[in-house]
C-alpha cells in the first residue's frame, strides 16, 4: 500500500526495538506502508504514525518515565477501544467522555509512551 497523501501534523515516535513494536501497532488498526529499517511510517483512521529506532542521543528512550506520547483524533473511538480493552490503563484510562471535553481512552505502547484515542465528546452521535 502505497504512503496516503494526507495532509496534517504526525507524531514521530521512538522505539527501543522497532520491529517488536509492529505488533502493537498492528493491533490498533495501523499498517506499514512506508519507511526503511530504521524508520516506519504507519497508516491507518485516516492518520499516520511514524515509528523510529532509538538510540543514543535526543531519541533516546528512557526506562521510566518516558515522556512521549501519542494522541490519535478519530470519531472511531468505540471500534478502536473495542480492539485493545484488555490494554487500556485502569481505572484513569477507561473509555469515557472526560471533563475536558473529549471522549477518549489510554493505554501504554510498547516503549511506555501514553497512546490517547478520542474525539470531542460534542461532536459524538448522541452526545
Amino acid at each position: 500500500m502505497p504512503i496516503p497523501a494526507t495532509v496534517g501534523a504526525f507524531a514521530i515516535v521512538p522505539c527501543n526495538d522497532l520491529p517488536g513494536a509492529l505488533p502493537f501497532w498492528a493491533r490498533l488498526g495501523f499498517e506499514k506502508t512506508g519507511g526503511d529499517a530504521q524508520y516506519y511510517i504507519l497508516t491507518g483512521w485516516d492518520c499516520e504514525v511514524h515509528l523510529t529506532q532509538a538510540g543514543d542521543g535526543p531519541w533516546a528512550v528512557p526506562e521510566e518515565h518516558n515522556p512521549f506520547g501519542v494522541f490519535i483524533r478519530t470519531p472511531r473511538v468505540d471500534e478502536i477501544a473495542a480492539l485493545v480493552d484488555d490494554l487500556i490503563i485502569r481505572p484513569g484510562g477507561v473509555l469515557r467522555h472526560r471533563e475536558w471535553g473529549l471522549y477518549e481512552f489510554g493505554l501504554a505502547g510498547p516503549n511506555g509512551e501514553l497512546i490517547r484515542i478520542g474525539w470531542p465528546s460534542r461532536l459524538m452521535q448522541g452526545a
